[in-house]
């Protein structure tokens, strides 16, 4: 049980600390909580005093978290975030009937996740949810998670998130995109030692580096590749013959360009994984504890994106039908 000091603590000392450390300043900090300097200042003095422990330096020109505040802030987001995020629940229920659950996703796994959250909301009744989507980059959208932003993400890793609950929902493997007209097209799959000395282009952040960089350094590549942050780059790269791309194959799904080619990649067949991550403990609300429930088992059954190219016989056929 915690001590009776610290049981003193109030959510709005929490809410100006967190404001505070956001804003580096007290008196921006101040304007923006609508209150004086001083009484922000003896908020927080009277916090560290409740601690026991000291959160920030202070000088004339910045504020520093000292090792104690950093870890201070990281459950104060998490109870700042969590507190308003229920206010909008018992807003939206009271005014308007509704749950409010936040749902965050990779943008290339979208399609998917959207196609099954609709199939929830039909059987659900439209009116009884109120949905706050969330699209960035797996690592954004887990700091989001931790910290009380999200009530779930769908998510690409290739380590297991410290925190997280993750339930493991199908592995998305490395293709290539080539032109058309390329040697690789015509022979319908192909492994790293095929792909020679060509330069390639890839994100340049996400799973990517963590996924393409070894097996890259293991087949001695030879240029070094292109790094982008965009799929429309990484396609106009490829189609005016300045490389080869290589990218998750979720992100071809909706690649419908006749010059371009998704060619299978083996020999290793790397992939990286896409999870479904919450925060373990009790949820907020119901309706988001039935919505993980219908995405932990409508997810893996959804039919993976097919190569733009159909070859006879393929390794990948075998694969999908004992899928």
């Amino acid at each position: 049980m915690a001590a009776l000091p610290l049981r003193a603590l109030t959510m709005r000392q929490l809410q100006f600390f967190s404001v505070l450390v956001e804003e580096g300043q007290f008196g921006r900090a101040a304007r923006r909580l609508a209150i004086t300097q001083p009484a922000l200042s003896n908020a927080i003095k009277q916090m560290e005093k409740l601690l026991g422990a000291e959160l920030l330096t202070r000088s004339t020109h910045r504020l520093e978290l000292t090792p104690v505040g950093a870890e201070v802030l990281a459950r104060t987001d998490f109870l700042v975030n969590t507190f308003e995020v229920a206010l909008r629940d018992i807003e939206s229920t009271v005014q308007r009937g509704r749950a409010f659950v936040r749902v965050g996703v990779i943008p290339s796994a979208s399609a998917r996740v959207a196609a099954a959250v609709s199939e929830f909301l039909q059987q659900n009744g439209q009116r009884e949810v109120e949905l706050a989507w969330r699209d960035a980059p797996s690592t954004t959208l887990l700091a989001e998670l931790r910290s009380g932003q999200l009530d779930m993400a769908v998510a690409a890793i290739t380590e297991p998130p410290g925190g997280l609950t993750c339930v493991d929902l199908f592995r998305d493997p490395l293709v290539l995109v080539v032109r058309r007209d390329h040697p690789l097209a015509a022979a319908g799959d192909a492994n790293w030692e095929a792909i020679g000395k060509e330069r390639l282009v890839m994100f340049e952040s996400g799973s990517m580096p963590a996924l393409g960089n070894p097996a890259r350094a293991q087949f001695a590549q030879g240029a070094e590749p292109y790094r982008v942050s965009y799929s429309e780059t990484l396609y106009a790269l490829v189609r005016s013959g300045q490389a080869l791309g290589l990218m998750p194959r979720l992100y071809t799904a909706s690649l419908r360009d006749p010059e371009l080619v998704v060619v299978p990649l083996q020999k290793p067949r790397i992939e990286r994984r896409v999870v479904l991550a919450y925060v373990p403990g009790p949820m907020r609300n119901v309706v988001a504890q039935e919505l993980i429930a219908l995405l932990r088992n409508r997810l893996p059954q959804a039919e993976e994106p097919r190569s733009r190219r159909v070859t006879r016989g393929h390794p990948l056929d075998a694969i999908r039908r004992r899928r």
